[in-house]
């Protein structure tokens, strides 16, 4: 079967002012979110790509188009399923915020009881994103064949769950992993089992210098956090 690569956006906006974007339009890459874009095709140089497949969200297609700009040839599918997170009324709320609400300790520690006011449940939102990639991958091998690679941009937490099912791990432990802006994670699936290759590579270092205030609480960053300062 195919080869998939999950790239998370770039670091938005909405990340460095630490804001829940969910899916609020007009969130956009920042510049530092606009250069990782820009270094996405030397990432992959060399590597065969039958196609592109985005999350609807302007975040996600700002960070395919210099991929798809060093590569015209390559085509762009728009896929709605693995779109963010619907978190309804939390969208566009600070994080800060949202942290004393009763709901992220069932986010943090029992994701798959999580349901959003207004929005939609996280079991619903691994359900459509696992099926997306599933379809994807039916249709990329019938059309390129089994050894076909393809690219998929997608959002933190839709990541999180796709890596969950590939490993076989319930949702409830997707928290356990984390993926940062522009992170590329490769997943290989065969027809017994698929195979985790790469989790959110950025190259960058950077990240596991130690911080002035390190966060003990050990909570996840819900929709994957801005990464490395």
């Amino acid at each position: 079967m195919a080869t998939l690569i999950l790239v998370r956006h770039g670091r938005s906006t909405a990340n460095t002012s630490g804001v829940l974007a969910g899916r609020m339009p007009g969130v956009a890459l920042d510049e530092r979110g606009a250069a990782q874009a820009a270094a996405l095709p030397g990432r992959l140089a060399g590597v065969p790509l039958a196609a592109a497949v985005s999350s609807p969200l302007q975040r996600c297609q700002e960070t395919l188009r210099p991929l798809l700009d060093a590569r015209p040839d390559l085509p762009l599918h728009v896929e709605e399923r693995i779109s963010e997170c619907d978190y309804g009324d939390w969208s566009g709320r600070k994080l800060a915020e949202l942290s004393d609400d009763p709901l992220m300790e069932v986010v943090q520690a029992h994701a798959s009881a999580a349901a959003f006011p207004g929005g939609e449940s996280m079991r619903a939102m691994q359900n459509r994103a696992v099926e997306a990639v599933r379809d994807w991958n039916a249709r990329i091998e019938a059309e390129h064949g089994e050894d076909a690679t393809y690219v998929m941009c997608s959002h933190g937490d839709i990541v999180k769950s796709i890596v969950a099912d590939a490993l076989g791990l319930h949702l409830d432990l997707f928290q356990r992993i984390h993926v940062d802006p522009c992170s590329v994670t490769v997943i290989r699936y065969t027809r017994l089992r698929p195979f985790l290759l790469r989790l959110g590579d950025t190259g960058d270092f950077a990240g596991l210098v130690p911080r002035e205030a390190p966060d003990s609480s050990g909570a996840a960053e819900v929709g994957g956090g801005a990464g490395a300062p």
